[in-house]
């Protein structure tokens, strides 16, 4: 990606504002009645308070409190004792600061609700360590204190399904043009995004008011499968905000259509799974694209950070699939990546260097699920960028073809085995925090040992009478 194709701010008409801008904010949107306040917990779940715009003013000035244990919440809302931040600590308050660019109208209340983003602080006002979103600031700076701008997109794919369950199973919507249900796999079908069309102009139109730059959407490879690129940004920081707040664009839309979206890794056992897929570029403090030479072939640079991603990719893979569903989505039939390869224009591999004009030269980082946080792996991309380029790391050679057929299974497949490399890693903690790390580690293994723990209708169906 050049220079010149790089945005640092949304390119949609939004209202934004400046710490000092709130009142014009609210002058300009007399019909807002309240604000919420929203935090991204680990999940990428978005957690927070409501407040009055009376009090919009005394959050700008002075922030929100919130208790440090949000960030160690399960996906079902409970508190994992077991990362030591809870009642082991008093579940003490940290100050949630805006980011205020965040500061938008919300389209699905008509303009009468507003919403904030806000990002913890601890009690020295330092960046609170468990914050995903700070753990990525952190990382972003190493980056940048190589003279580097990292300009990135985040493609996000998700499954419109009905509300109505089949014995307990989702199932795609029914369509308001046939009135049946898709049952085929129509990959970039245009007949697929016909039947959604006014589900997808909302979003767009949703998106657009809220400055997120969703640029296209396509029909993926199963019914009901969507995938949404958001253009590039030359802050990864903005990008996953964005990205977080698209996911709640898109779900509200949903929901307002009497349909749910899901960015669940493996919905259907026999469907392709969701994943999220990251591009990269990097350009130096003349606005160049060091991943290229001046001839148009590719430089040393991109195979350093190729090395780097595929040195760091087996011990991140508890924050790229975070759940135990998110394993059941490497299957090689749906394109998605079994072991670190790397190839140009492959889309068999963990890293695909796309197809394009020379200067738009990036890495797609294709291992991620839907459902994992996007600022904890851009952070793991980012960690990697820096690590690679620091130890010039040489990746073995591009592959070409099938990489599934050339390159047998190295990526843990199951979450323990993940959670074991994570913790191992001294390299990620050294980037990512070793507290951070510790504290991830103990709410993804509590949420396993509760999964581990539940005996599920597959067992009673083979066992209960059989055994």
């Amino acid at each position: 990606m050049s220079t010149a194709d790089t945005q640092s701010a949304p390119r949609t008409a939004v209202e934004t504002v400046d710490v000092s801008g709130w009142q014009d904010f609210l002058n300009r949107n007399a019909q807002v009645g309240h604000i919420d306040l929203l935090i991204a917990d680990m999940n990428g779940v978005l957690r927070g308070k409501r407040i009055e715009r009376d009090s919009l003013g005394k959050v700008f000035k002075n922030g929100v409190f919130l208790p440090g244990s949000v960030f160690a919440l399960d996906i079902k809302g409970d508190t994992v004792e077991e990362t030591g931040i809870g009642l082991e600590q008093g579940d003490f308050d940290c100050r949630c600061r805006p980011i205020p660019s965040s500061l938008t109208t919300v389209p699905w209340k008509n303009g009468r609700s507003a919403q904030l983003l806000m990002t913890m602080f601890d009690r020295e006002d330092q960046p609170f360590f468990a914050d995903p979103r700070q753990v990525l600031v952190k990382t972003l700076g190493q980056v940048e204190s190589l003279g580097l701008t990292a300009v990135t997109a985040v493609e996000m794919e998700f499954y419109l399904v009905d509300k109505q369950r089949e014995n307990g199973i989702p199932q795609p919507p029914v369509s308001a043009i046939t009135g049946e249900r898709d049952q085929d796999t129509q990959v970039y079908s245009m007949d697929s995004l016909d039947a959604y069309a006014d589900f997808l102009a909302a979003v767009i139109a949703a998106a657009r008011e809220q400055g997120l730059p969703a640029d296209s959407i396509i029909a993926e490879y199963a019914p009901g499968q969507f995938e949404v690129n958001l253009h590039h940004v030359d802050n990864p920081v903005l990008a996953c905000d964005q990205a977080i707040l698209l996911k709640r664009v898109i779900r509200q839309v949903a929901a307002a259509q009497g349909m749910e979206a899901t960015f669940m890794a493996k919905p259907y056992g026999e469907q392709a799974g969701s994943g999220m897929h990251v591009h990269i570029s990097l350009l130096d403090q003349q606005g160049n694209n060091i991943l290229i030479n001046d001839d148009g072939s590719v430089s040393q640079a991109l195979e350093h950070v190729v090395g780097g991603m595929l040195a760091l990719m087996e011990e991140s893979m508890a924050l790229l699939a975070p759940n135990v569903n998110s394993y059941r989505r490497f299957r090689p039939e749906f394109y998605t990546p079994m072991a670190g390869t790397w190839g140009y224009d492959n889309r068999s591999t963990a890293l695909r260097i796309p197809a394009g004009d020379p200067e738009n030269t990036r890495v797609e980082y294709r291992v991620p699920g839907a459902d994992a946080n996007p600022y904890l792996v851009m952070a793991v991309i980012l960690a990697s960028v820096h690590y690679g380029l620091e130890q010039k790391i040489v990746p073995p050679p591009a592959t070409s073809g099938n990489a599934t057929k050339a390159h047998p299974p190295s990526l843990p497949d199951n979450l323990r085995d993940a959670l074991r490399l994570l913790e191992g890693s001294d390299t990620l903690k050294a980037y990512l925090g070793g507290d951070f790390v510790a504290l991830y580690h103990a709410l993804r293994a509590k949420e396993l040992a509760n999964f581990e723990r539940t005996v599920s209708q597959l067992e009673y169906e083979l066992l209960l009478k059989t055994v």
